[in-house]
C-alpha cells in the first residue's frame, strides 16, 4: 500500500509513468531530480501520509524510492 501510494506521488511530480517506478528507483540518476525536487517530495509525502514534520536530515538518507518506503514505514508504525 505504500509504495503504491508513493508511486502515485512520484509519478505525479516527475512526469513518468508509474509502472516505471520500482524500490530501485533513484531519484537524482533514474528521475534526474535535484535537491528542490527533493524537498517538494518530502512535503507531498508529509502531507500524504500525514507524518507531520519530517527532518531536513532526511533527505541525506533518501536515495531510492524504497528508501522512502521504509523511512514511511518506520514513521507510521507498519
Amino acid at each position: 500500500m505504500v509504495l503504491e501510494k508513493l508511486k502515485g506521488i512520484i509519478a505525479q511530480q516527475f512526469g513518468v509513468d508509474q509502472d516505471e517506478i520500482t524500490e530501485e528507483t533513484t531519484f537524482v540518476g533514474d528521475l534526474g531530480a535535484d535537491s528542490l525536487d527533493l524537498v517538494e517530495l518530502i512535503m507531498s509525502v508529509e502531507d500524504a501520509f500525514e507524518l507531520g514534520q519530517v527532518e531536513d536530515n532526511t533527505l541525506e538518507n533518501v536515495k531510492t524510492v524504497g528508501d522512502v518506503v521504509n523511512f514511511i514505514k518506520e514513521r507510521v508504525g507498519e
